[in-house]
C-alpha cells in the first residue's frame, strides 16, 4: 500500500541558517541505508520535509529496519500519495486509507491538515472539518477526540498530497559526518562498541584503533573486534578500523616496569599510538568506553593519570553508566552477543593481580624512563605495522 515515508527529525530543526547543511548529510545517510535494500529509491528534500519514493517493488519491512538505523531521524511516516483531482477524490482516498489501516473502527481519530500549499481552495480549519465528516460518514463507529486521539490521520497538501497516521520511531541523534571524526579504541569488551555508537549518534563519523597482541590473543579475537566494528557500521557508516600489533609493547613493559602499574602503562601508550593515528587521519578526538570504577584503570585518579598523554580531547560517553545500562543499548544495537564470545584481547592478557587503583603520575612518569631505550622504536614499529581493515555491513 505504501509507496514512499516522510521522514521527521528533531534536533535539525533548530539549527537556522545550518540547517540545509544537517538535511544534506541526513539525506546522504538515507542513500546510504538504502542501498542495502533491495528495490530503487529517490530522496528528495523540499520545504523542511525529507521524503523517501520507492521507484519499484521493494520490502516494507527491510526498508524501515534500515531507515531505523539512519541517526538524524526521529521519525519514519509511510504515507500514500494522493493526485490533486479535487476534494472529493481526497476525502475518498483517506476513507479508504482509514478502511486498509485500521481492521477495529472503534477508535477515537482527529484529521490534522497542513495547507502549505496556499492556492488549494480550501483552508486547513475546512479540510479538518470536511475531512473529519467524511470519515464519520463512513464509518459511525468511529468518535473525534481532539485532546487526546487514538489515530492522528494526518493530511499535507503541498507539491503533492499526502496522507499517514503512523510514526515509527527513528534513533534521533544527528546524522552522521555533520559533526567531525573521532578514533574509537575498540576492544572486543562490551563497553567500546557502545562508546562508538553513542558517538556516531552525535553525528561524528568513527574511525577505530584496535591492539592485538598474538600470539597471546587469536586471530578468533581479532575477528571478534571485526565483527563488533562491522555491527557499529550498521549505524556509523563504513568503519576504518586499524588492527595495531602491540604485544612487544605489552612484553617490554612487562619486563621493565612494576606489575601493580602495568594496566595504567599500557593504556598510556595505547592512547599515545591511538592519537597519533587519529591526527595522520584528521581525527578531532579520541572515544573510549571508560566507566568511572568498573575497573582499576577506570577510577578517577587512573583516569586522570592516561589522559595526560593526551593532546586531543577523550570523549568518554559511558562515563556515568553502570555496567546494566551499557548492557541495556549493547543488546539493543546487537552487539552483546558478539562482545561476550570467550576470545580474550590484549587488555585481559597481561593484568596484575593487585593492579594500583590510585596511581601517582609523577611515579608513573618514573617508572616509564625504564622503558626509554627501546620504546620509540616499539612505538614506530607497531604504527608502521598498521593493518588497515575497512569495515561495511
Amino acid at each position: 500500500m505504501f509507496s514512499a515515508f516522510l521522514i521527521k527529525y528533531a534536533e535539525i530543526g533548530v539549527k537556522g541558517k545550518n540547517k540545509y547543511l544537517f538535511e544534506e548529510a541526513l539525506v546522504q545517510q538515507i542513500k546510504y541505508a538504502l542501498k542495502r535494500c533491495e528495490g530503487e529509491f529517490k530522496v528528495t528534500r523540499t520545504d523542511g520535509r525529507i521524503y523517501v519514493h520507492a521507484l519499484s517493488e521493494f520490502d516494507y519491512d527491510e526498508a524501515v529496519d534500515n531507515l531505523k538505523t539512519v541517526f538524524g531521524i526521529s521519525g519514519i511516516c509511510p504515507v500514500i500519495h494522493v493526485e490533486d483531482e479535487g476534494y472529493e477524490k481526497l476525502a475518498q482516498k483517506l476513507v479508504e486509507y482509514v478502511d486498509k489501516i485500521y481492521e477495529d473502527k472503534n477508535i477515537t481519530f482527529k484529521v490534522h491538515a497542513r495547507r502549505a500549499r496556499k492556492n488549494y481552495p480550501m483552508n486547513s480549519m475546512e479540510l479538518n472539518m470536511e475531512l473529519g465528516g467524511a470519515v464519520l460518514d463512513a464509518f459511525p463507529e468511529m468518535k473525534v477526540d481532539v485532546h487526546h486521539p487514538d489515530v492522528m490521520l494526518h493530511v499535507e497538501i503541498r507539491e503533492k498530497i499526502y496522507i499517514y497516521s503512523i510514526e515509527i520511531p527513528g534513533p534521533g541523534g544527528m546524522p552522521v559526518g555533520s559533526n567531525g571524526k573521532a578514533m574509537l579504541l575498540l576492544s572486543g569488551g562490551i563497553d567500546s562498541p557502545v562508546a562508538g555508537y553513542m558517538i556516531a549518534k552525535r553525528g561524528v563519523k568513527i574511525d577505530a584503533v584496535y591492539f592485538h597482541a598474538p600470539p597471546y590473543t587469536s586471530d578468533r579475537a581479532k575477528q571478534k573486534v571485526i565483527d563488533l566494528a562491522k555491527l557499529v557500521s550498521r549505524y556509523a557508516g563504513p568503519v576504518y578500523l586499524h588492527i595495531i600489533n602491540f604485544t612487544d609493547i605489552q612484553l617490554y613493559i612487562y619486563e621493565k616496569c612494576p606489575h601493580e602499574e602495568l594496566t595504567i602503562i599500557m593504556r598510556r601508550y595505547m592512547m599515545k599510538i591511538a592519537e597519533r593515528i587519529a591526527k595522520e587521519n584528521e581525527c578531532l578526538g579520541l572515544i573510549t568506553g571508560e566507566s568511572i570504577g568498573q575497573v582499576a584503570s577506570q577510577t578517577v585518579q587512573s583516569l586522570a593519570v592516561t589522559n595526560e598523554v593526551c593532546t586531543l580531547p577523550v570523549f568518554r560517553p559511558l562515563i556515568g553508566f553502570d555496567k546494566m545500562e551499557i548492557v541495556d543499548v549493547s543488546e539493543k544495537i546487537g552487539t552483546y552477543e558478539t562482545s561476550i564470545l570467550p576470545y580474550e584481547d590484549c587488555c585481559t592478557i597481561f593484568v596484575a593481580k593487585h593492579p594500583v587503583t590510585k596511581p601517582n603520575l609523577n611515579v608513573i612518569k618514573r617508572h616509564e624512563q625504564n622503558l626509554e631505550e627501546k620504546i620509540e622504536e616499539l612505538v614506530q614499529k607497531a604504527l608502521d605495522t598498521d593493518e588497515l581493515v575497512i569495515v561495511r555491513w
